[in-house]
């Protein structure tokens, strides 16, 4: 049985946070950001809008995009690092928002690639038959753990929220092959120090780069492709170089890579699902087309997909 992408929605708060505003906050100028980040400007959650509350509004959109009724939803995981609570987990909050009463709901920590976990979890869930549709959010409210007067991290983070819907699909669609990886010796490059987020932004690239090109390839060798059999690139959209390095791994031209990070800067666990949506919404992805995902983050950890889009 294979599983697919049935139904995405995606949110981000109204509120934008440009690169000139953060020249009155930190040491920093837009050019600066640009040139090194590509990301011009990103989107920030009032007080009283909180982690699960991104969550619902882009759970809610896949929901409606793919057709399925809350109560047809079998289990919920969300990828996230900034939930509302210690506990209970964002997904058992929207579990609830949702109306999903027959859902199991739980949330999975892999920081950036935790989209990417989240959904080959969902694939094994419904290879076996446990169950028939999962609901996938990922989402962070990062403003409330940004070092507001760091300049090497204040300028990288936003919020947002990204979701799909995932259920069984017709033969040769779907996951075709997945990658999931570890490597816990990094930790001390990127974690969460009490109030606040840390990062080692010169080791961090380094893997990045590395990882994000590997990882795509292998993907790509395990569902038995090629580099010219791939429609369209998905990267984590933490900055542009490390996309760009993606892209030029796989030999694509620059219009079949997604890019959100200029309008939304690092959404951590959500870019991968917010490009991907924005990308099916324009027509730049289409059913039976081949797509890659690859994502990093904290951990560290990464993962990717190669997915054939299509019911």
């Amino acid at each position: 049985m294979n599983a697919g992408i049935i139904g995405l929605g995606r949110y981000v708060p109204e509120k934008v946070l440009t690169n000139f505003d953060l020249e009155k906050i930190v040491d920093t100028s837009d050019e600066w950001i640009r040139t090194r980040t590509g990301i011009e400007e990103r989107r920030i959650a009032d007080d009283d809008m909180d982690t699960s509350d991104l969550a619902y509004e882009a759970a809610k959109r896949a929901l409606e995009d793919a057709n399925v009724a809350p109560q047809d939803i079998d289990l919920i995981l969300v990828a996230t690092v900034t939930g509302d609570y210690g506990f209970p987990s964002v997904a058992c909050l929207i579990q609830d928002k949702l109306g999903a009463t027959n859902a199991a709901a739980m949330d999975l920590s892999a920081a950036c690639a935790g989209f990417m976990y989240g959904m080959i979890t969902a694939d094994q869930y419904i290879k076996n038959h446990t169950y028939k549709n999962i609901l996938i959010v990922g989402v962070e409210k990062l403003s409330k753990i940004t070092n507001w007067e760091d300049r090497n991290t204040a300028v990288l983070f936003g919020d947002g929220a990204g979701a799909c819907v995932m259920a069984p699909v017709s033969e040769g669609n779907g996951i075709l092959s997945f990658e999931l990886g570890s490597n816990g010796a990094g930790a001390k490059h990127l974690y969460q120090d009490g109030p606040h987020l840390v990062m080692n932004g010169r080791e961090v690239f380094k893997f990045a780069v590395r990882q994000m090109g590997e990882s795509a390839l292998n993907v790509i060798e395990k569902a038995g492709l090629t580099k010219e059999d791939v429609d369209y690139l998905v990267p984590h959209q933490a900055n542009i170089r490390i996309m760009e390095a993606s892209r030029q791994r796989l030999e694509l031209p620059e219009e079949k890579m997604a890019k959100t990070v200029q309008k939304y800067g690092n959404t951590s666990s959500s870019t991968i699902p917010i490009a991907l949506g924005e990308a099916v919404d324009e027509g730049k992805v289409k059913d039976g087309d081949i797509v890659v995902l690859v994502g990093f983050g904290g951990g560290l950890t990464w993962g990717a997909v190669a997915l054939k889009m299509g019911k």
